[in-house]
């Protein structure tokens, strides 16, 4: 086993790192107050990194999920808005674009990702249905040679500046999981509507999207048969990418911390020279290292997706590990920690997100707890997973 990065993983990543440690981390209070960090995703569109999911036969890097993970890693260290951005252009969203769309659709969009032109938007939960996909109630309908969509879909990342609406849909109203199917909808498309807002903690603007008599090109429909089982295997790579943003927010924050109890003096001495405080710096190291194995583990047993068993796994530690990690950063920071002055605020604020999006701690909890109990549990040797190190 090795468990050092390659000199070409090395090099892919140095460029996002220098950016974000410099540019980045300048503008990072900018974004705060919900505003689109356009400047930042222009930026790593001139660095080629937005395309890192998109196949090179459109321009893009066709990254491995361990790769985009990395790069989210290094962006999250500093600017939580910017990662969850990025993140779009990363996502589930493009890789089922590229995996699903017909090929008219895919040269036109996919290279307009790379090119930080088009942002993209997932649209799944609802007003009363977020984990549970079997009770959608957005339907698509076949009238003519067109689908029509009809619905609500809420707390939704990027829908003010998507140029594509990726559409978790029920198809023709069949029920349950099986009717569960795929459309894609363009910004500007008659009965698209933007509607509410709502401000998060972490700096990012949510909204409410609504569909009324969405009429969509017939190639639109993207998935039809089979959606919930295809969107659940494209939604473990998301399940490795969110938490790669929490462990960057994490880093970023014992980081801060770390330079913060070497440089502030009390009663003579640097905090750092406390028992207590390198304590908790033991402890959150631990922590993050922890949960880096834990990661970095699940992403390479992606094959295009990860192992649905390793992802909620490490999904679930490292958003948790965020939460006490940053919080212990704004600890150590004491009253000044509280403040908006020093970036381990927006960070902690940053990282009480992941174990809400993408799958929640409590629902990967009881998958993972499923599997431990069911037939494909442990095996003799009382060892679940040995092969996927």
């Amino acid at each position: 086993m090795e468990f050092r990065l390659t000199e070409e993983q090395r090099a892919l990543i140095a460029p996002v790192r220098r950016l974000a440690q410099t540019a980045f981390r300048e503008r990072a209070r900018r974004w705060m107050d919900g505003t689109f960090p356009w400047e930042n995703l222009r930026d790593l569109a001139r660095l080629g990194v937005l395309g890192m999911s998109v196949p090179e036969e459109y321009g893009g890097l066709g990254l491995p999920v361990f790769e985009t993970a990395l790069i989210l890693e290094e962006i999250a260290k500093v600017c939580y808005p910017t990662a969850m951005a990025v993140l779009g252009e990363a996502g589930v969203q493009t890789r089922v674009i590229a995996r699903y769309a017909p090929e008219s659709i895919r040269a036109r969009i996919l290279p307009a990702v790379c090119a930080g032109e088009c942002i993209l938007a997932i649209c799944m939960t609802e007003p009363h249905a977020g984990t549970d996909v079997a009770s959608y109630r957005t339907n698509a309908v076949r009238r003519g040679d067109r689908w029509v969509v009809n619905g609500t879909k809420t707390l939704i990342s990027r829908a003010a500046e998507a140029g594509m609406f990726v559409v978790f849909t029920r198809i023709e109203g069949r029920p349950g999981r099986e009717g569960i199917g795929c459309v894609l909808i363009e910004r500007g498309t008659p009965g698209l509507e933007v509607t509410g807002t709502f401000h998060t903690m972490g700096g990012e603007n949510l909204h409410e999207v609504q569909f009324r008599d969405c009429a969509v090109p017939e190639e639109n429909l993207v998935i039809r048969e089979d959606g919930f089982r295809r969107l659940l295997s494209a939604f473990n790579t998301q399940r490795c990418l969110n938490p790669a943003i929490s462990l960057g927010l994490a880093e970023g924050a014992f980081d801060e911390a770390l330079r913060y109890v070497r440089e502030r003096t009390v009663f003579g001495h640097p905090i750092a020279d406390f028992q207590g405080v390198r304590w908790k710096l033991a402890d959150m190291f631990k922590d993050i290292e922890a949960a880096r194995g834990l990661l970095y583990r699940a992403c390479a047993t992606a094959n295009p997706f990860p192992d649905p068993f390793l992802a909620a796994t490490a999904k679930v530690f490292c958003n948790e590990m965020a939460i006490r990690v940053t919080s212990e950063a704004v600890q150590l920071h004491g009253g000044f920690g509280f403040t908006d002055e020093y970036p381990v605020s927006r960070l902690y604020r940053g990282a009480r997100y992941g174990s809400l999006g993408g799958g929640a701690s409590e629902t990967l909890r009881d998958l993972i707890g499923k599997r431990l109990v069911g037939p494909d549990g442990p095996g003799p040797d009382g060892i679940l997973g040995l092969g996927c190190f």
